[in-house]
This record gives structure tokens, sequence and C-alpha cells, in this order.
């Protein structure tokens, strides 16, 4: 890769990490936290977006619209999950879990569903990416209840969604040739529109979570879909197989986060298990 790309997917793995930092500090805010955030960020990137449109053009309504409502659905289960994992597990528990079993899950699928055959390189690291959760899963001892096997309960299924939203997202942005940078605008405005109702019901809390968390919600608002688009630049300038396991980077970042700012347990055996994921994800990303 060249600096410039290189530079791009490091700054986009201190934003995603840096994102998920903030969402962990506000974990028991919920579904309120996620409108507010998803509001947030349709409200910040709408001159991004008109710029897209006039440049690109109206794109066609009916693939428009599918794309969007089933990325959208399927986005907000995955913040959904992972604001609770949040608000129950340590964010060196839930965020490595996330991201890695989301890469061997679309591993999984690729080979069950599209018949793919991957090479040695991607079975190495999918048994990496599981052995790495098992480093992380046991850190504190088996989990047999409470906030430790929640905590890797939600982790496991909010990596499940990643590979869902991996999958249909790149069949959108290829196959339905849809603007990547219009795409996520217009899930992160159809996410707010979702969660509308709830929004309204729940007028109170929602000014509650904003005065104790203005802070997280608009780092938030700003730094999630930051961390995309700087990877969709990456990708106009490298090739997806290496910025795809390169920005994975933040898996390592967030576990540094938990450990020096929030103080998390077990920081030895966790960052050990982060590495393990890490160096999963990168032999499945260029496998």
């Amino acid at each position: 890769m060249s600096a410039a790309a290189v530079l791009l997917v490091v700054l986009a793995a201190f934003a995603h990490a840096g994102w998920n930092f903030f969402a962990k500090r506000a974990g028991s805010s919920g579904a309120g936290f996620v409108w507010l955030t998803a509001t947030c960020s349709s409200v910040l990137y709408l001159p991004v977006a008109a710029v897209t449109l006039l440049i690109t053009g109206v794109p066609p309504l009916g693939a428009w619209t599918l794309g969007v409502l089933v990325s959208a659905t399927i986005h907000l289960g995955y913040f959904l999950l992972l604001q609770r994992g949040y608000s129950v597990g340590d964010m060196s528990v839930v965020y490595p879990l996330a991201r890695g079993t989301g890469p061997m899950l679309s591993m999984v699928v690729a080979v069950l569903v599209l018949q793919e055959r991957p090479g040695w390189l991607g079975l190495c690291g999918g048994a990496l990416v599981v052995a790495g959760v098992f480093v992380i899963g046991l850190s504190d001892g088996v989990p047999r209840a409470g906030a430790n096997l929640a905590g890797v309960g939600f982790g496991l299924l909010t990596g499940a969604l990643i590979a869902t939203y991996t999958v249909w997202d790149a069949h959108a942005v290829t196959g339905l040739a849809l603007s990547p940078l219009l795409y996520d605008w217009a899930n992160n405005a159809t996410r707010s529109a979702l969660l509308a109702p709830y929004a309204v019901r729940r007028r109170d809390a929602l000014g509650r979570i904003w005065t104790e968390h203005r802070r997280e919600i608009i780092a938030v608002g700003v730094l999630s879909p930051l961390a995309y688009i700087l990877v969709l630049f990456a990708m106009q300038m490298a090739p997806v197989s290496l910025v795809a396991p390169a920005r994975e980077l933040s898996i390592v970042l967030a576990g540094l986060l938990a450990w020096r700012v929030l103080g998390e347990a077990q920081p030895a055996r966790r960052m050990t298990g982060a590495v393990v994921v890490l160096a999963g994800v990168v032999l499945i990303g260029v496998a």
C-alpha cells in the first residue's frame, strides 16, 4: 500500500476504536443513545451527502430503497446489540469478539453458501480468530453466568450481524451500484427514522441521555461515519484485500483504550487475545 493509503487506514482504525470507546462510556443508555447518534450523524454529514448527490445524480429508487432499508435494519440490530453488550460487559471483551467473529463468519458463509474454497491462510486465520476468542472469553475464568457470559454472548452476536451487513453492503455498493457515501448517510437517516417512534415515546429519557452524554453522542456521530469514509478513500488507493484486514488494527487500539483509560481487568490476557484475533483477521483478509 502507498503511504497515503496506510495513513488513511490507520486514521480509520483510530476513529473506529475511538467511537466504540465513547459508546462504551454511554453503555447503559441503550436505544436512546443509538437514536441520538444516528440522528447526529445524519445532520452532521448532510452537507457531504448533498454534495455527493449533486455529483453522482439521483440513484435508481428501487434498488436504493431496498439496499438502504435492509442495511439500516441490520445495522440497527448491530448498534443495539453492541450498546447492550457495552452495558453489561467490558470493551476489551465485546469489541474484539465482535470485530473478530465478523470476518470469520463471513468466510464460513462464503464456504457454505457460495461454495468458495479458502486456502490454508484463510483456514489458519479462522483458527486464530477462534483461539483469540477463547483467550478473551476465558480471561476471567469460565464464564458461567452474569456479566462475563453476557459480554461474550453479545460480542459474538454483534459479530454475526457484522458478517451479515458486510455481505449485504458489499452487494449493495457493487451489485446495485449505489454510492458508498450516499449509502452510508441514508443508512444513518433510516436508522433514525426506524427508531423515531421509540424516541417520541421516550422524550424525557432522551433529554437526560443528551444532558449526560452529549460529548459521547457527538463523538460517535462524527467518528462512526468518518471511519467508514476514510476506509472508502483508502480502498480507492489500495486493494480491498489489503485495506480490509489492515483496518482491524482497531482491535488492538480498542484493547489499549480499555486497559489504559477505562482500567478494565485482565489487560495482559485480553490484549494477547486481541492480538491473536487481529492476526487471524489479517490472514483471512489476505487469503
